[in-house]
């Protein structure tokens, strides 16, 4: 399976490949057995010029790690081509999305146990890149509410451009999926009718670990999503639940706006989210919060107080 990490280093962020337990840094992995066919540049540098390079860029990577592969362990390690997963610390997988547009209500008993209706179109409502959270990173707790809920969501990542997108051309623009946890400030989202405040504080948008390809990912309208609490199951759905479709959501949003290379879009959540329960469940200090799609892998976050309280 494919998987794109992006992970820190001491000049910044870098791209790898994720495989068989080693993250391969693909710019060193490409100048050591550079590609016989002719691609963009920028491919190797990160997530979205890789996204950006479209089917050049995986038939570049196809043979790129096939000399990686015939390639000691040790040598690949002097030359730090690879290194070992658990070696690195993880960024979000597209650091800075050109857009993060998330999708509300879009499972049927989510928005029954929140008590609102089944809109007619998809709601729409965006998140800024400056929220996001990586894999083992702190999801923390505002000092101004306590009523910070999980929402474990498939995300969808946009990799062939365009507007005015039909159905039937969608999927053609879909390039990989993710994990996203749309965590809420329930109070400031509820306040008003814009979403914006509450989905929007700092540290309260984990995604990754991962971009897995979209040829990885048969049929994502049939991934399980579980989210766990402290190790305990509070959310179990299933991406067949959505009621409106990745081809429905893509023919939308790009009526509106133009779709990039490296657009992420969270398809919204199901049911067992912390607010409807009786009494409320929120998130808070020392909680470990874990959101595990089918084919995707697991994101997993400890959730801090703002401060460190």
């Amino acid at each position: 399976m494919t998987k794109l990490a992006t992970y820190s280093a001491d000049d910044g962020p870098r791209l790898g490949i994720v495989r068989g337990g080693r993250i391969v840094d693909l710019r060193r992995a490409a100048e050591a057995f550079p590609p016989n066919v002719t691609v963009s540049p920028d491919w190797a540098v990160d997530s979205i010029g890789f996204l950006s390079a479209g089917e050049a860029a995986l038939a570049a990577l196809s043979q790129v790690l096939d000399g990686v592969d015939r390639t000691d362990a040790g040598a690949l390690r002097e030359r730090r081509i690879a290194f070992n997963e658990n070696s690195v610390a993880l960024l979000p997988p597209i650091p800075r999305p050109p857009k993060i547009i998330c999708v509300a209500r879009n499972y049927g008993k989510h928005a029954e146990e929140a008590g609102r209706p089944i809109s007619e179109i998809p709601i729409i409502f965006a998140r800024f890149a400056k929220t996001l959270v990586a894999q083992g990173g702190q999801v923390v707790v505002p000092r101004v509410s306590h009523q910070l809920d999980w929402e474990g969501e498939l995300a969808v990542v946009i990799g062939k451009p365009g507007r005015y997108i039909s159905r039937n051309e969608a999927m053609d623009h879909v390039a990989a999926y993710s994990i996203f946890n749309d965590v809420t400030v329930r109070d400031y989202q509820f306040r008003v009718t814009q979403y914006t405040a509450g989905k929007n504080f700092a540290h309260s948008g984990p995604f990754g670990p991962y971009l897995v390809l979209r040829d990885e990912v048969p049929d994502p309208h049939a991934l399980q999503i579980t989210t766990r609490l402290n190790g305990e199951i509070v959310q179990s759905g299933n991406t067949s639940e959505m009621l409106f479709d990745i081809p429905t959501i893509i023919e939308h949003i790009s009526e509106f706006i133009d779709l990039e290379a490296g657009d992420v879009i969270p398809m919204g959540t199901p049911a067992g989210v912390g607010f409807t329960r009786s009494p409320p469940r929120f998130l808070k200090n020392g909680d470990v919060i874990a959101v595990e799609v089918e084919k995707l892998g697991l994101l997993t976050n400890p959730v801090t107080e703002e401060g460190g309280k």
